[in-house]
């Protein structure tokens, strides 16, 4: 391993630690408790999925496409061999660049509201090597608004496109375009939003396999941004779940985003219920079930707070994934109140799970084991995966 790398873990472990020194006491160094910090299998190149915007650099200055200079709403810096992404992203967004630049089409600007190119969002799964990439724009111009530095009509934009299409096609890259799709935002939000896609080449999702399971992803899809390190969060969260003579009759996977760690959990229980909020996930997570020929898991959509009303059957075990902030203040008393003999709480900042933990420890939780996971290389962030049993 890189030593600079293994330095890096350290210093996110220990920052993870020292959020819950005050609450644990004496088992933040007891190694029996809280386990080495789990590393990424990759941790150069290991993002599968990246949002790039075109926009210029300085006032008038040429096209560039990359990420937001920092603290600037306005400046765009071309990134262009970034370490942390797939570097088949690095040559669709050069070739991207060039392609575009020699024919001076406009970027959309954020202020004046014209233009044509918003932004270039690409998705690869790192075990098939399949390639999505999907060209945000604006509608084509309208010689009304007084911008005509994109294409003009609906034929002029789809020479244009069959063009960059067949570009995409020809580049030499590791993995294989599965999919070319062109999206359409016209919202005045610089956010990329689908106001209908269409597809020029291919598909418009791919199949990525995570611990023996397949997924299918689409350009909107919720999915972990790095698909190794997934592997070591859900093993890890399946590892913690498998208690010694133990088959649950019955788990909740809340927050279940597209179900993943439902699905990796269905073999250790009858049922699995998943809830989430948002019902594009909640969609995906029933077809990778089906994909997967898994029966006993039931994904429902909806608030946790007023969706678990809705459940019957009694948990004998609870898998909190949260959003960042955590678990809503009026949801956690009443996920509490089930006293399920075995939590696992999965967060994505350790803040959250440290703010949330002394209620468990008030209602007659212990923490029985905690680790790190580290599935964002060169950040400061880091997954935090604890154990809980009732008492």
């Amino acid at each position: 391993m890189d030593r600079s790398y293994r330095d890096s873990l350290a210093v996110k472990e220990k920052e993870v630690k020292d959020l819950f020194e005050q609450i644990l006491k004496d088992r933040i160094s007891d190694e029996s408790f809280w386990l080495p910090v789990r590393q990424s299998p990759r941790y150069f190149g290991y993002r599968n999925k990246m949002e790039f915007s075109f926009g210029d650099a300085c006032k008038d200055g040429p096209l560039c496409l990359g990420m937001h200079k920092k603290g600037s709403f306005h400046d765009i810096v071309t990134v262009d061999g970034c370490l942390i992404c797939d570097s088949d992203f690095s040559a669709v967004l050069r070739q991207t660049l060039a392609f575009f630049s020699e024919r001076k089409t406009a970027y959309y600007h954020r202020k004046r509201h014209d233009g044509y190119l918003r932004h270039l969002l690409m998705r690869k799964a790192l075990h098939t090597g399949e390639i999505l990439v999907d060209l945000v724009t604006a509608s084509p111009a309208r010689p009304e608004t007084g911008s005509m530095s994109g294409p003009q009509d609906l034929q002029e934009e789809k020479e244009l496109l069959e063009e960059f299409s067949l570009m995409l096609q020809e580049l030499p890259l590791e993995g294989k375009i599965s999919g070319i799709l062109h999206t359409v935002n016209d919202s005045l939000s610089d956010t990329i939003k689908d106001e209908g896609t269409r597809i020029l080449f291919g598909r418009d999702s791919f199949t990525e396999r995570l611990l023996g399971l397949e997924f299918e992803i689409s350009p909107f899809s919720f999915f972990q941004t790095n698909s190794f390190g997934a592997e070591v969060l859900y093993d890890t969260v399946r590892e913690f779940a498998k208690i010694p003579g133990k088959r649950f009759r019955t788990i909740y996977d809340l927050y279940c985003g597209t179900g993943t760690i439902a699905q990796i959990m269905s073999g250790l229980a009858d049922d699995v219920y998943g809830i989430e909020i948002v019902g594009e996930a909640v969609e995906a997570a029933r077809k990778n079930a089906e994909l997967n020929n898994i029966g006993n898991c039931t994904f429902l959509e909806g608030d946790v707070l007023t969706t678990l009303d809705a459940l019957a059957e009694k948990p004998e075990m609870i898998i909190l994934d949260p959003p960042r902030d955590g678990i809503h203040p009026k949801a956690l008393p009443k996920i509490l109140a089930y006293e399920v003999p075995y939590i696992i709480y999965v967060s994505c900042k350790a803040k959250s799970l440290a703010r949330d933990l002394p209620a468990f420890l008030w209602s007659g939780y212990e923490p029985v084991k905690a680790v790190c996971v580290d599935e964002f290389p060169w950040t400061a962030n880091t997954e935090t995966v604890m154990l809980l049993r009732h008492i």
